[in-house]
Formats: structure tokens, sequence, C-alpha cells
């Protein structure tokens, strides 16, 4: 590791990424009405990307036919069809629904990760990497705080 990289990575872990309530959104709120509207563990994953502990969701066992939402918006974000169990502790999935999410480089961890948002209101939703099953090979792990379930 060169002195480039490490200064780098120290930087991105004091806080200058850039955040998820970024727009341009349709739905933007201001901090007082996401907080009225949110849990604070909620509100620590949705509009801080934090990140929710590992098998704590309720929605990692569900197996269910139906859709997963965005928690700030309603906007129908990932189907069950798409969704696997990554035995990771978070709810998984292969791919998300078209148009749904946008993503951006999160430099928060000393590496460079790819965070995934509601398109419409930017909550985070989690991370997506490349060690997903076929035929996309990529997994969108998420905090179940961020979804509600819908048949």
């Amino acid at each position: 590791m060169n002195r480039r990289t490490l200064l780098t990575g120290i930087i991105a872990f004091a806080g200058t990424r850039l955040h998820a309530q970024e727009g341009p959104f349709e739905i933007t709120r201001t901090q007082v009405e996401w907080r009225a509207m949110l849990t604070n563990a909620e509100y620590a994953v949705m509009r801080e990307e934090e990140t929710e502990p590992p098998y704590s969701s309720p929605l990692l066992t569900l197996t269910r036919a139906g859709t997963y939402h965005c928690k700030g918006c309603d906007l129908p974000v990932y189907s069950s069809q798409h969704k696997y169990d990554s035995e990771t502790g978070w709810p998984s999935f292969w791919k998300s629904l078209p148009g749904a999410v946008r993503t951006k480089p999160d430099n928060s961890l000393f590496a460079t990760r790819t965070e995934v948002h509601c398109r419409r209101c930017g909550s985070h939703l989690g991370h997506i990497f490349d060690d997903g099953p076929a035929p996309t090979g990529k997994r969108h792990c998420l905090n179940g705080v961020s979804l509600t379930f819908k048949t």
C-alpha cells in the first residue's frame, strides 16, 4: 500500500463520502420529516448509510412470493423471484427491478464498494458485490430496515 492509497482511505473513512440524500430525487423530505417517519435504526441506515446488524432482519428468511418496496417512498425495488440465501446475514438479491435503484461508489471502508439506493427518494438500501449467482453474478446485499414486503 502506498501513501496515496492510505491517505485516500483515511479521508474516506473520516466521512467525506457522498450521502444518498443528494439528488435530484422525485421525493424529497427535510431531515425533520425523515426523522418523524422513521425509527432511529431506519434513519441511521436509510439516511446516514449505516448497516443493520447481520441476521437481525425478519426479511432475511422470508420466502413468500411478493415484492420488496423502499420504506422511504414505497417504490417497488426488488422481486422475491430474485431473492436468494447468500449466507451473509442480510437479505440478498441477484438483481433489482428495472429502473428502481441507482448506484454510486462508496469509499468508506478503505475499499471501493458499490452503494445501492432508491432512485426515487435516495434512501440507502445496501451494497452490490460481484460474488452473486448466475445470471448476473451480482449480490445486492440489503438492509431489511430499508424495505417493506408486500404480497
